[in-house]
């Protein structure tokens, strides 16, 4: 079984609602076309120059490889025994491209750092 995430690129304002929605159009199978938008594109190329998924290889973090990438959204399904230095990463990665990440385990949604409301 797989640990899975997924980072989004919506627009600014989005809320957690509005990344549940897009999670599950993508789930029925609803992809607009669209181009890529240039903050996933960005993501993936930090992520897989880290950890490639072309071609999958033993010690990868990932438990599905090639990553699911849209254009709003990659989806990363990953070893339950991946290092966490791996989800340090994406956290990060995910932050410095302005994505939201959703947690697939328990529907959780995380703005980007510089989106959260002081506490």
């Amino acid at each position: 079984m797989s640990f899975d995430l997924s980072v989004w690129a919506l627009a600014d304002g989005a809320t957690p609602e509005d990344v549940r929605a897009a999670v599950q159009r993508c789930r029925e199978g609803q992809h607009g076309q669209r181009q890529p938008d240039p903050r996933v594109v960005a993501f993936y190329r930090a992520i897989t120059a880290s950890y490639p998924d072309r071609p999958a290889v033993a010690g990868s973090p990932w438990a599905v490889a090639p990553l699911h990438a849209a254009a709003d959204h990659v989806e990363l399904n990953l070893d339950p025994a991946c290092a966490d230095q791996v989800l340090l990463d994406i956290e990060r990665l995910a932050g410095e491209h302005r994505l939201m990440l959703f947690d697939a385990q328990d529907g959780s949604v995380y703005p980007p750092p510089a989106a959260r409301l002081p506490g």
